[in-house]
Formats: C-alpha cells, sequence, structure tokens
C-alpha cells in the first residue's frame, strides 16, 4: 500500500476554494472593481480544469498498484468502484443541474466513464488522446454553431432539458463539454503514473508545467495584439478564439488549463511534503477530503442564503461583495473540515458515496 500524497489533498482544497470564488461570482455579480475582476477572471475555468485533472491523478494513483501487481481481480474491482462511483456522480449532479446549470458533477461521472477504459493505456497513448481531443474540438465548432442554445445574457442554456439539448451540451457546448474537457482528466491520469513521491520527477514537472502556462499566455496576448492591430472590436471578437478562457474551450485555453494544474499539484506536492506537519497544510488536507460534500455545499448552502434573503439581486451584486462572501464561506469550510475530521473520516457526501460504491 503507497502513502497517501497529502499534496494532492492540498491542491484538491485549492481547487474547490478557486470554484467556489468563481461560481459565487458568477451567481451573484461581479459589477465594480476592474482590477479585482480581472485578478480573479484568472481563476475563470481553470479551478475546475484543477479539479478534473486532480480526479485522474486519483484514478492512476487507485490502480497504480493492481496494474504493477498485474493483478486482474483487484483491478477489475477498481473499474467496478469507479463505474459506481461516475454513476453516483452523475445523477448527483443531473438532480441539482435544475437549479445550478454550471454543475461539473454530471460531466465528472462522464470523463470518469472514459478514463475507466484507459486505465491499463501507457503514459504516451494517454498524452496522444488527450491532445487529439484538444485538436478535435475546433474542428466541431466548424461543424456546429456553439452559440446555438445559450442565453449569455442571463447565462443560462434554454433547451437544456430537451434529449438533443441535452446531449449537445453534455458533448458539446455546455459549460464543461465531455469534448475536450475530459482531456483535462486524462492528462491527470499521465500525470497520476509519473512516480510523485519522487521530488526531483515533481520538481521537473513544476518547471516545466510554469514555462508552457507562461508562454501560452504570451502566445495568446501577443497573437490578439497582432491581429487585432489594436482595433477595440477586433480585440473583442478575437479573445474568445486566441484567449485562455473558458469558453469556448479552445486548445489555448485547454493547455493553459492543464499546465497551470500540473503546476500547482506539483507545488502543493512539494510543500505539503516540507510543511506536512504543520496545523496549515493539515486542515488544508482535511478540506481536500471533504472536496465534494463543499461543492454541493457551495450551492445548495452557500447560493441557497443570499437567493432566501435577498432574490431580486442575485446577478446584481459587486464582485467585492461576491469575493467577500466566497472568502466567509471557504472559511466556514476550513473550520468544518477541523471539527468533521475530529469525529469522522468523511464528509456526508463523501459518506454516502462510499456506503452507495464501496
Amino acid at each position: 500500500m503507497q502513502k497517501r500524497i497529502i499534496g494532492i489533498d492540498v491542491a484538491r482544497a485549492l481547487a474547490i476554494f478557486g470554484m467556489i470564488i468563481v461560481n459565487f461570482k458568477m451567481a451573484f455579480g461581479n459589477h465594480g472593481t476592474p482590477f479585482l475582476n480581472t485578478i480573479l477572471g484568472i481563476l475563470d475555468g481553470k479551478a475546475a480544469a484543477t479539479f478534473v485533472v486532480l480526479a485522474g491523478v486519483g484514478i492512476s494513483l487507485m490502480t497504480k498498484g493492481a496494474l504493477h501487481r498485474n493483478n486482474a481481480d483487484e483491478l477489475n474491482r477498481n473499474k467496478y468502484k469507479l463505474l459506481k462511483r461516475a454513476l453516483f456522480l452523475f445523477l448527483i449532479g443531473i438532480s441539482y443541474s435544475t437549479i445550478w446549470q454550471a454543475d461539473i458533477l454530471h460531466f465528472y461521472g462522464i470523463y470518469i466513464l472514459l478514463a475507466i477504459f484507459l486505465i491499463k493505456s501507457n503514459p504516451k497513448t494517454l498524452l496522444s488522446i488527450a491532445i487529439g481531443m484538444i485538436i478535435l474540438y475546433p474542428i466541431l465548432m466548424i461543424l456546429w454553431d456553439y452559440d446555438n442554445g445559450w442565453d449569455y445574457i442571463k447565462m443560462t442554456y434554454t433547451n437544456l432539458w430537451t434529449v438533443k439539448g441535452f446531449f449537445k451540451n453534455l458533448f458539446f457546448n455546455g459549460f464543461h463539454p465531455v469534448i475536450p474537457w475530459s482531456a483535462f482528466m486524462i492528462i491527470g491520469m499521465w500525470f497520476g503514473k509519473m512516480e510523485l513521491s519522487n521530488t526531483t520527477i515533481v520538481i521537473k514537472a513544476l518547471w516545466g508545467s510554469l514555462t508552457i502556462f507562461i508562454t501560452v499566455q504570451i502566445l495568446s496576448y501577443f497573437s490578439i495584439l497582432f491581429f487585432s492591430m489594436g482595433n477595440q472590436e477586433m480585440i473583442t471578437e478575437l479573445t474568445p478564439i486566441l484567449g485562455t478562457d473558458p469558453m469556448p474551450p479552445l486548445p489555448l485555453y485547454m493547455i493553459s488549463g492543464s499546465s497551470l494544474a500540473i503546476f500547482l499539484i506539483s507545488s502543493c506536492i512539494l510543500i505539503s511534503k516540507k510543511y506536512e506537519n504543520t496545523t496549515f497544510i493539515h486542515t488544508l488536507k482535511s478540506t481536500g477530503q471533504l472536496a465534494l460534500t463543499f461543492y454541493i455545499a457551495h450551492v445548495i448552502i452557500g447560493m441557497g442564503v443570499i437567493e432566501l434573503v435577498s432574490p431580486i439581486k442575485m446577478g446584481e451584486f459587486t464582485v467585492d461583495f461576491s469575493f467577500l462572501y466566497a472568502l466567509l464561506f471557504i472559511i466556514v469550510c476550513l473550520i468544518f473540515s477541523v471539527i468533521s475530521k475530529k469525529h469522522t473520516k468523511y464528509g456526508p457526501i463523501e459518506w454516502i458515496m462510499r456506503k452507495l460504491t464501496d
């Protein structure tokens, strides 16, 4: 049995915090304070991408022992457990997509389903499939209308609950479409097959991913500047194509999101190893282990409270309010995780999932 890598849980906590900030900003509003808006805009799609990459890392770590021992029975048990978890997450996500269309869990369930078929794949194959998915997406955008179904004013998908609309949203133009978003999970599986307990390998991954991330950001910035020739209207038109925003998830965004995720995970592994016994790392580790509970709670409780208190102001708040409320919610998550971990090993949703899927 390999030792649990604390940095993975710490990175998961940070990814959840990022998602809480992004989603509260989207639900409550982002008016005023352009500087704060720009800074928080960096998290858009990147926190969620890290969350998915981490799932891929987790799948590789979970199945590494069975693959190494060439134990077919153990591997099949792992696959069956993942299949049940995929179904659980899909159903949970669908059940509350009615109140939160930007849900990631039902997409997540499909990513895991695809990942099950790739568990035995070697790192080179995984990377090739991920790159293939990233390249395929712009081709799909030429064939199909990405904007079809979207009401961008309300940020809602108008025909989500029709069969055609649901599948188009799920696989092509939803918030986290299976193509190309499942590439994040596959890249996570590729990264998870590395020897992450080896500090030298993790340091190489850290610097390599940071270099790719910075290169892509520079390339994106200067491409927009060059092709627009400073024309503001052209900048607006080119940003979705040559920018690193998550909608639509074009190659520059996918590479940017993947490299930032690997940089963050690598940093967390190295820092957590060095400061393993500190209260700060222990608290983040506990929070990361309750990530699923906090993801669901931030929609049902976090957004629910504001919806109850001031429904007419939803979407009209300032970015300052959304950010401060997110920080308050994150502090509550940290306190809850510390108290919860003293009494039970799992969070409420994690406990239900394990009861149903282990």
